[in-house]
């Protein structure tokens, strides 16, 4: 089942309410911290030049008046098997943009964001991915077999391994929701995937009917992506859940060369992906 991704840096105050009495816990508060989110993603057909990374600073959960974009930061993206360098503009409103990127399947690229005096990098592998073969519409793949849902499906190469995740999200919606998928039982073969949504008023979710257009994007990730993004939708499903273990701080790729125990949040991903629509009959 697709999960929304949602991240979440607890700090401040966590009040619990009950029908008699108020207890306030204090919430240890947490480093501010660098957040980059660095997604390079190659669509398929296009040339992929124009890409753009975010900056931001970590903040408490319950603070909604900071400022958290970073400008002034210096971003580059290199090459390192032609050796070339794209330089990422400041937009100065957290946001870093080049459109001069030249993305090539199988090469390696080396994120450089130096910040405050201090240099962070990552290193990703532009992660090729195959196009999606077929979309359909039914309500019997699905959880609930009186709802409707989307299925595609992929043909996953033989003799290597391939890792995807795939983005769902109808138009109109706040939030995509996101699913990860490996073919670990499936090397060679043709893989479906479907996406419906619960009929659950109280938590906004409303199921999909004719007409709902759905926007389906399939990448190709790396191992380690794979790993990271798995952790957060399997934390991302337990929220909401009064018994659950409070979510662990997830690492990405991102290390800070001048001082490691000042790590950043984020992940530098370098992907190749399929984009596609399809409106509900």
């Amino acid at each position: 089942m697709m999960k929304k991704i949602l991240y979440i840096l607890l700090s401040g105050f966590i009040t619990l309410v009950s029908c008699e009495d108020v207890i306030d816990v204090d919430v240890p508060t947490a480093a501010t911290r660098l957040v980059i989110e660095a997604s390079l993603d190659w669509e398929k057909g296009t040339a992929g030049n124009e890409q753009s990374i975010e900056l931001r600073l970590s903040t408490p959960y319950f603070d909604t008046t900071s400022n958290s974009d970073v400008t002034g930061a210096s971003v580059t993206v290199e090459n390192l098997d032609s050796g070339e360098t794209f330089v990422f503009d400041d937009m100065n409103d957290g946001s870093y943009t080049t459109s001069s990127f030249v993305p090539v399947i199988g090469d390696t690229y080396e994120l450089t964001v130096v910040y405050q005096g201090e240099t962070f990098t990552a290193t990703e592998v532009m992660t090729p991915v195959v196009e999606i073969s077929n979309i359909t519409q039914s309500v019997e793949d699905g959880f609930d077999d009186e709802l409707l849902e989307v299925n595609i499906y992929f043909n996953d190469p033989a003799d290597e391994e391939n890792y995807y995740l795939i983005k769902y999200q109808r138009e109109g919606d706040q939030f995509a929701e996101l699913g990860d998928r490996s073919d670990e039982f499936f090397n060679g073969n043709e893989i479906h995937d479907f996406y419906e949504k619960q009929d659950d008023p109280d938590n906004g979710e409303y199921p999909l009917v004719p007409g709902d257009v759905i926007a389906i994007d399939l990448y190709g990730i790396s191992e380690a992506y794979y790993n990271y993004i798995r952790i957060l939708i399997e934390q991302s499903s337990s929220q909401g859940d009064p018994f659950s273990s409070l979510a662990a701080q997830v690492k990405g790729n991102c290390i800070n060369e001048t001082q490691p125990a000042n790590y950043a949040f984020g992940y530098f991903r370098v992907t190749e992906v399929d984009k596609r629509s399809y409106t509900f009959e």
